[in-house]
């Protein structure tokens, strides 16, 4: 995924899937500069992280 679709997707009302890694993923915040998004797991939602945008699937 690119910066600018991960923005949009953040920005969405509409519920949109992605994953990470095979897991579905809500986006929280977008760092532009490092190309990082900060992360939470559906079935996890107190375990954040940041990953690279690179690696987030839209479904």
């Amino acid at each position: 995924m690119n910066v600018g679709r991960a923005k949009e997707i953040v920005e969405s009302a509409d519920v949109i899937n992605v994953t990470y890694e095979g897991t579905p993923v809500i986006i929280q915040h977008i760092d532009e500069k490092a190309k990082m998004a900060r992360v939470y797991s559906k079935s996890e939602p107190d375990m954040e992280r940041n990953v690279p945008i690179l690696n987030l699937i839209e479904e």
